[in-house]
């Protein structure tokens, strides 16, 4: 059985109950928190909805200014990548930075965010994207469309899932001459076992099911 992402790493959660004040109206919010296979990077799971489709990955401060929530993360100083999936957020710290100190400041963060019911993303940019980067790779041959339906379904299927579970997201970039392109974000990106994971798990994964490809490359 191929393990495609926790490359035996045993979850480890944490619950942080915190209590937003208003004068007259206290309410409590559990957040939950796990450990994931890159050191850097934590999950947070708010208990709800983060993203009713698809994830959004924010590698600088720049790209950040479409979220309130993701800008005031990276006014931190010490947050180097935001990750927003479906139902969590993945945090990732900046070298030499300790979870220790930092996460009081990030759980502060997501607490008046959700509990104050504030929109994930700001008003001009409902329709904001991060730039997909498919311009970088060669485009797919018409002729080999059968077998990119075939490694999209298995990467959406089989693939992401596992992904999700460990806080980041993988996306197809291309399919070339036996060769298929994949980006990973969250807590994937610069996780010291990526190289493993594509090699070890999605590699062999996709050339079982799929014989025309003879390799996986990080986009």
């Amino acid at each position: 059985m191929v393990c495609y992402v926790n490359l035996g790493l045993a979850a480890v959660k944490t619950f942080w109950l915190a209590l937003s004040c208003p004068p007259h109206h206290m309410r409590g919010m559990l957040i939950e928190t796990e450990l994931t296979p890159n050191p850097s990077t934590i999950k947070f799971l708010p208990g709800n909805v983060v993203m009713d489709t698809g994830t959004r990955d924010f590698a600088c401060p720049e790209e950040a200014e479409a979220s309130p929530l993701a800008e005031a993360l990276f006014t931190l100083g010490d947050v180097t990548g935001v990750f927003f999936g479906h139902s969590f957020i993945s945090v990732t710290a900046a070298p030499g930075v300790e979870w220790a100190s930092l996460k009081p400041d990030v759980l502060g963060i997501l607490l008046d965010h959700f509990s104050a019911n504030m929109p994930l993303f700001k008003p001009a940019a409902a329709g904001f994207s991060v730039p997909s980067g498919d311009a970088d790779y060669p485009l797919d041959d018409p002729e080999d469309a059968d077998i990119v339906v075939q490694i999209k379904e298995l990467i959406e299927t089989r693939v992401r899932p596992a992904v999700a579970n460990d806080g980041g997201d993988i996306i197809y970039r291309g399919f070339q001459k036996g060769v298929v392109f994949l980006q990973m974000q969250g807590a994937c990106a610069g996780c010291p076992s990526s190289s493993a994971t594509l090699k070890n798990g999605i590699e062999q994964l996709l050339k079982h099911y799929v014989p025309e490809v003879t390799e996986v490359r990080a986009a």
